[in-house]
């Protein structure tokens, strides 16, 4: 089954009671935040935080990512040396505005690995990009690397850089666009913006919903309550996993009678609503069925 990414939780690196629990609330991955979460003179020891945080045993079974500071700061190599050696799993790289920046922290990566006796390639990498730059080179970035497990999409400097703000999503149409179809032209997965209200419940699960059905693979997140909300949203209905079935129980019936076309209902059933219907399945597994 492929790695489910509908929820990345974001963690500041610098909160040791929130590093030292956040497990218990099931995203698919978590992000531990060493960039905009920590404040300057915090760095050094939200760094040795998720060092230790990475090696805790009850994050063995979460895809764990952490978001460095950029490679030209004074932090961010510092960042890169230490997580890596710890296990993480994912870096997310801030502000990717070129296929170069993916280009300089696989060297660097490819140079910790061996130095830690890590398997080269093992630490795989998410780009966000959160400028227009970045967006115009959403396909060169998502091609950049066999790294690459995703991109994401980041309001907040992306429109800042737009010279706009946060609104009902306008603001926001293009760059989705454009970095959902560069994911999925290279076979990586895409991640939406973080809804920062945690408040207004109504307007993240309507954002969520648009997502989804625009095809993105999951969200950032800044609140734990929002992780059930979202996979519950994710979640297919009922109707939804019995029609599933039913296509696949076609489908399996045509090729045990040896038939190259199957109908359901009337209507012909082929590789794509096949496909279609296993990933449904597949999602029902993982989520259950939407309550």
């Amino acid at each position: 089954m492929k790695t489910l990414r509908r929820s990345m939780l974001f963690l500041p690196g610098a909160s040791a009671a929130m590093l030292s629990t956040a497990f218990i609330y099931k995203p698919d991955s978590i992000m531990f935040d060493l960039e905009d979460a920590v404040s300057l003179r915090e760095k050094d020891s939200a760094r040795l935080l998720v060092f230790h945080a990475l090696q805790h045993p009850m994050y063995r079974e979460i895809e764990k990512v952490v978001r460095i500071n950029p490679l030209n700061t004074p932090f961010g190599l510092p960042d890169l040396e230490a997580v890596v050696r710890a296990g993480v799993d994912v870096i997310r790289l801030p502000k990717t505005d070129s296929p170069e920046d993916i280009a300089e922290l696989e060297t660097h990566l490819e140079r910790i690995e061996k130095a830690c006796g890590r398997e080269p390639g093992s630490t795989r990498i998410m780009a966000a990009i959160e400028s227009a730059i970045g967006v115009i080179n959403a396909v060169a970035i998502a091609r950049s690397s066999p790294r690459l497990i995703g991109i994401a999409l980041a309001a907040f400097d992306y429109v800042m850089d737009m010279q706009t703000e946060r609104g009902d999503g306008t603001e926001l149409f293009y760059a989705r666009c454009a970095v959902l179809h560069a994911a999925r032209a290279a076979g990586i997965d895409a991640f939406d913006v973080v809804w920062s209200d945690v408040n207004d419940e109504a307007g993240f699960l309507r954002e969520v919903e648009l997502i989804r059905k625009m095809g993105f693979n999951g969200k950032s997140l800044v609140n734990p309550r929002q992780i059930d909300l979202l996979h519950n949203a994710y979640a297919p209905t009922q109707q939804e996993v019995d029609h599933a079935k039913r296509v696949i129980e076609a489908a399996e019936e045509g090729e045990r009678n040896g038939l190259g076309v199957v109908s359901l209902n009337g209507k012909m059933v082929d590789a794509p609503i096949i496909d279609h219907a296993q990933r449904v399945l597949e999602r029902a597994a993982a989520s259950g069925v939407r309550q």
